[in-house]
């Protein structure tokens, strides 16, 4: 694995249309050129696996492991331009150094990297060796036509966030409703113990933390299951595997300052505020089918009422006490409990 990462056809399949000063067609003849010896001096899993491990180690482990170091090394830097303040450090708001806990999200969060590779490897073989069908990626000579990606592309990413939402809402975050069904208890309850109650705010490299059941559903599907189903090309492949990286890096940070603020911003806004509810609501990427279907959490004042002054029912102006976040999302997470607990001995009571 690691000669072929190294080979020359990889490195400039990567590299060369990106950092050489040739112009567009020769660079276009040298990717080609590339790409067929690739394809052709190597074995399509290889090819494969090699090639999305790259795509995660540039787009998402590499961004992601430096904004980490940076928000540990220079936490009064990055309070600035944390949307939570000291409370999106990955340490938290009380400052201490990193310990059990942080290392304990990066080491998951690259082992689920690892696993989900793992898997889309094996579903391969599978595939190929086992059933004698053809692979779930399409690896051949022939490059994608431009409209072929950009239709890749689109459908991917739709079937993505629908995926994404319908898992996320009715498996990882199952109702009273469905809780009757074995898989969905079990899952619901990793990924609550694991990724709810350990973070307090998302921060770097937490995309991809999770107990590995929740997040082979979670995350590997949604991503996964729409470039098999279509059976993209593999450089479709790659290109789409690459947004999704880059997205997730983003979303995930914790920053309040994204490259694109008026959609990567919101993204990450809706992440942010479902970490904060202990996952409540905001369950897709985008926002809108939780607007569509009622589950969006908004913790923003609609009449801008909690930035101004409101007035007591006498009519004298009083400023609003500040709200800890955390406490409100206690008291709305511990309330049901409480209720639940007190009907639970009232029929017992009526029972004796």
């Amino acid at each position: 694995m690691l000669d072929t990462l190294l080979s020359l056809p990889l490195l400039s399949y990567l590299l060369i249309p990106a950092m050489s000063s040739y112009g567009t067609s020769l660079n276009l003849v040298f990717f080609y050129i590339t790409w067929i010896t690739l394809v052709l001096s190597l074995p399509p899993l290889k090819v494969e696996l090699v090639g999305t491990a790259a795509v995660r180690f540039v787009f998402y482990l590499l961004p992601s492991f430096t904004f980490f170091l940076f928000d540990i090394i220079f936490p009064s830097t990055a309070i600035g331009i944390k949307a939570q303040g000291a409370a999106g450090l990955p340490t938290g708001k009380r400052g201490r150094r990193c310990g059990k806990r942080e290392a304990k999200v990066v080491g998951w969060a690259v082992a689920n990297l690892c696993l989900g590779i793992g898997v889309q490897g094996l579903v391969e073989v599978v595939l190929t060796r086992a059933l004698g069908w053809r692979s779930a990626l399409r690896i051949a000579a022939r490059l994608p036509l431009p409209w072929e990606v950009v239709r890749g592309l689109l459908a991917g990413i739709v079937g993505r966030e629908l995926l994404q939402y319908l898992i996320h809402r009715y498996i990882l975050h199952s109702s009273s409703r469905s809780r009757s069904l074995f898989p969905a208890t079990h899952l619901t309850r990793y990924h609550d113990t694991w990724y709810h109650i350990v973070l307090k705010s998302p921060y770097p490299l937490t995309a991809h933390y999770d107990h590995p059941l929740p997040y082979l559903f979670g995350r590997f599907l949604p991503t996964f299951l729409p470039a098999a189903a279509l059976r993209f090309h593999l450089l479709t492949y790659l290109l789409y595997l690459s947004l999704v990286s880059l997205e997730e890096t983003f979303t995930h940070s914790g920053y309040s300052t994204m490259p694109t603020n008026f959609f990567i911003g919101g993204m990450a806004r809706r992440n942010e505020l479902h970490v904060l509810s202990k996952g409540c609501g905001n369950y897709g990427g985008w926002g809108l089918l939780d607007w569509v279907c009622g589950t969006t959490v908004d913790m923003g004042g609609d009449d801008g009422s909690d930035e101004g002054d409101n007035e007591d029912g006498n009519g004298n102006g009083e400023r609003e006490k500040d709200v800890d976040i955390d406490d409100v999302l206690a008291a709305v997470v511990e309330e049901p409990k409480k209720k639940a607990k007190g009907l639970k001995n009232r029929s017992r009571k009526a029972r004796t």
